[in-house]
């Protein structure tokens, strides 16, 4: 099921403005670049941001998301017609052969569920040519970052073009690790509505990250440190093996 701040279509819309800073991309950037990469597979592309730079870079771009609202948004903005948008998850993926397949924020994390997750890690490899990388990132368990998610630390009040002012924040409401489920709040100053969306995010152990990507029949090259939170996640880049290594 889609996490309602992406498949609603009110709140899909606020996704970015509440959240503007998408200094993390920078990174998968500089990857596409190391890796020559010029045809990538956007996964969990959300409302667009980081398939639309990519494309803006003359790179061949597949964007695939199960949450309609966010793939309106992604659609509609400047450029939208040089990405293939996809509705749906990893079993919805044609033939490909990309160069590069990757997982931006909390996408990993959010196919909590173990056996989709191995459905998605097969499904990618599928979609590799050989040589292709799958890159992802996922918090380190050991930080405990969920302890941060709380109103009096995420609440933020936004004035949003168009719409108003929205406020919202964060609450955990389960930890029952490696799942840990959490509330987010919206509220609409305009007309007073309230709007809530539950996640669950997964946080994997390394170990576990490296056994389910061996199994699957992927070469990891290299867990990175996330440049933008160091010391906070993992960044895997992983290969599928075979002629075209690069």
């Amino acid at each position: 099921m889609v996490d309602a701040c992406f498949g609603h279509p009110r709140l899909a819309a606020l996704y970015d403005p509440l959240d503007p800073d998408r200094g993390d991309l920078d990174a998968y950037l500089r990857m596409a670049e190391e890796f020559a990469a010029r045809r990538v597979l956007d996964i969990g592309c959300g409302t667009g941001v980081f398939a639309l730079l990519l494309a803006g870079r003359g790179i061949e771009v597949v964007g695939l998301d199960p949450a309609g609202a966010s793939l309106e948004v992604a659609r509609g903005r400047p450029g939208g017609e040089r990405v293939r948008w996809i509705h749906g998850d990893a079993t919805a993926l044609p033939p490909l052969r990309a160069d590069l397949a990757t997982m931006t924020g909390n996408v990993a994390q959010a196919i909590a569920d173990p056996d989709i997750w191995q459905e998605t890690l097969r499904r990618v490899y599928a979609s590799l040519r050989p040589g292709g990388r799958l890159v992802f990132e996922t918090r380190d368990p050991a930080r405990r970052g969920w302890e941060e998610w709380n109103r009096e630390d995420s609440y933020v009040a936004a004035d949003v073009p168009g719409v108003g002012v929205v406020e919202s924040w964060h609450e955990v409401t389960d930890v029952s690790l490696p799942l840990v489920t959490f509330r987010t709040t919206y509220v609409f100053a305009a007309d007073g509505e309230v709007l809530t969306s539950r996640s669950t995010l997964r946080f994997r152990e390394r170990r576990e990250a490296e056994a389910d990507l061996l199994a699957h029949g992927y070469v990891i090259d290299d867990v990175r440190d996330a440049p933008d939170r160091p010391g906070r996640e993992f960044v895997f880049v992983a290969r599928r093996p075979g002629e075209g290594h690069g």
